[in-house]
């Protein structure tokens, strides 16, 4: 059952999976921002993955594993996360009809929870981190028959993610740089297959949160690693990196930008400014990453990922009481 983990990861796949992936979404806007050209003196344009129907970028990797576990006739899914990546497992379950159980860390944000149980997954609380969350999957899965979707170690998640680069580049072919945000990596790894497929010389820089930086940590040091996971931006909250996606993304990143919580808060409240959009934490963490590398994007063609939008309203609330508009707008 879990010969699909030894599927292939590569352009030709993500070209395949389009047609699946868009069986159920629509391609995602990418929009120039002339605000935020002029506030980082170079031409800047926003993916919108927060506006596909689970607000986040994971949903197509969702569709795409989920036709071909359903063409090979499993009939339930497990897995673990800390929102997007459960809610977009639950989601996809539904449209083609399998069940989806998500095992979430204790004390998550509520509002993925709830997105979780909307789609009609069963919900299990388990460990105090993503990590922990997983060894509670592992025991389950001695107890049941079911397909384990990991959220990084599995091909066809990332193939069907690479789909939202394919779409910036037919509408952005001459692209210099991109910034995404990486928690577990398939977005990163993503981008890696299609952007340097096409042209080798777009550059990549991946954003986390310094209190869950083991990607960053794992890419500095040329293995993989583990490290500290105290954020509370739910898209950075893993504790290690993870081996497929590492394996795409390690020689392939121009640079990582490590944020302080407050930067990550800033974040959503710069996106909300600039764009009116209403981010999570990692989703936003783009604008500040940009803000960080100004003078290294100074006149280059580059798209911010906006990968996610389920945040909760205390992480709103304290992103506007930190950032108060009526102060302006620190940069």
């Amino acid at each position: 059952m879990n010969d699909h983990k030894k599927h292939p990861i590569s352009f030709t796949e993500v070209l395949k999976a389009r047609s699946i992936v868009y069986e159920y979404l629509k391609p995602t806007h990418l929009t120039h921002y002339e605000n935020l050209s002029s506030l980082l003196n170079a031409e800047v344009f926003v993916k919108h993955e927060n506006h596909n129907p689970t607000g986040s970028f994971k949903i197509r990797g969702g569709v795409n594993l989920m036709n071909h576990l359903k063409r090979s006739g499993v009939e339930g899914v497990i897995t673990f996360s800390t929102g997007n990546h459960g809610i977009s497992i639950g989601q996809s379950a539904a449209w083609f009809g399998l069940n989806a159980t998500v095992v979430v860390p204790e004390k998550n944000n509520p509002i993925k929870n709830r997105s979780i149980q909307s789609t009609g997954a069963t919900l299990i609380e388990g460990g105090r981190t993503f990590e922990e969350a997983s060894a509670v999957v592992a025991e389950l899965m001695r107890e049941k028959d079911i397909y384990y979707a990991h959220p990084a170690d599995e091909p066809h998640l990332i193939n069907g993610v690479g789909t939202e680069f394919i779409e910036i580049l037919e509408e952005c072919p001459d692209l210099d740089a991109v910034i995404v945000p990486i928690g577990a990596g398939s977005e990163a790894s993503a981008a890696t297959v299609v952007l340097k497929t096409i042209n080798p010389d777009i550059q990549i820089f991946a954003v986390q949160a310094e209190r869950s930086s083991a990607a960053f940590q794992s890419w500095k040091s040329r293995k993989i690693v583990s490290s500290e996971n105290t954020t509370f931006a739910g898209g950075f909250a893993t504790g290690t990196a993870y081996e497929t996606p590492f394996k795409i993304y390690k020689d392939n990143l121009t640079d990582f930008v490590l944020l302080s919580e407050e930067e990550i808060y800033e974040g959503i409240a710069l996106a909300a400014y600039y764009t009116h959009n209403l981010l999570e934490g990692a989703g936003a963490s783009t604008i500040m990453a940009a803000i960080r590398l100004k003078d290294r994007l100074k006149g280059k063609k580059v798209a911010l990922q906006f990968s996610g939008c389920n945040a909760s309203p205390d992480e709103i609330h304290t992103a506007y009481a930190l950032h108060a508009f009526s102060e302006g707008v620190k940069i």
